[in-house]
């Protein structure tokens, strides 16, 4: 607010001082200049005050950016129309076509790009929420090998937390079910590593591997 009273001060002192034909070009051209500044306070609330969290503020930059273009293209154009009064008479509908083009323009920049963080925030919160479940099983697999008493289990168990480890965390409706059974197998392998049941614990394994396998091939088909 306080750049944009700047801005206003300095418009206001160049648009009197010099001393431009006060035509109806001069008014037109003058009242569009006033609204891209007035503009700037609600473009920056909705930048930078409509999101809480620090990574939505930034996220608020592109609309900034647009409305700071906005501003300096209608003072550029505005003191054009302004200066051009002492050589000629600009039709009126001339600086009216040019400021409400410019107006329109910026109008649908900074609401495409407010619809645009809106879908980025929305993104962010989604994958949070889908990487959920996988992060878990990656988190109790690599857990599994350090509970390990035999050095041959534990040598699985730990190629297994590595594959566990490089699969895709994006979780989706695709996979939901597969990732349940997994889960059901991997409950049923860590009960099997406690209880020191190396023989259960080694085909668990291989159909913890089998099940992994195919939880990955449904991600790669949904991709």
């Amino acid at each position: 607010m306080l750049i944009g009273a700047i801005v206003l001060v300095c418009f206001l002192a160049l648009a009197f001082l010099i001393p431009f034909p006060k035509t109806a070009t001069f008014w037109v051209s003058f009242a569009f200049a006033l609204i891209a500044i007035c503009a700037q306070v609600y473009v920056m609330k909705i930048a930078f005050d409509k999101g809480e969290p620090l990574k939505s503020k930034f996220y608020g930059f592109p609309i900034a950016r647009i409305g700071v273009t906005y501003l300096v293209v209608q003072l550029a154009v505005s003191f054009l129309l302004m200066g051009i009064g002492f050589a000629v008479k600009v039709p009126i509908w001339i600086a009216l076509l040019l400021c409400i083009l410019i107006l329109g323009g910026s109008a649908l920049g900074l609401i495409s790009a407010d619809i645009m963080r809106d879908e980025v925030e929305r993104q962010d919160i989604q994958l949070k929420k889908d990487v959920r479940t996988m992060r878990a099983l990656q988190s109790k697999s690599a857990a599994l090998a350090g509970n390990c008493a035999d050095e041959a289990t534990k040598k699985k168990l730990t190629d297994l937390a590595e594959k566990f480890r490089f699969s895709d965390p994006v979780s989706s409706d695709a996979v939901a079910a597969a990732e349940q059974d997994l889960a059901v197998i991997l409950d049923e392998l860590q009960s099997a590593v406690l209880e020191g049941d190396w023989a259960s614990a080694n085909l668990l394994i291989a159909k913890t591997d089998a099940a992994l396998a195919e939880r990955n091939r449904l991600c790669k088909l949904n991709k």
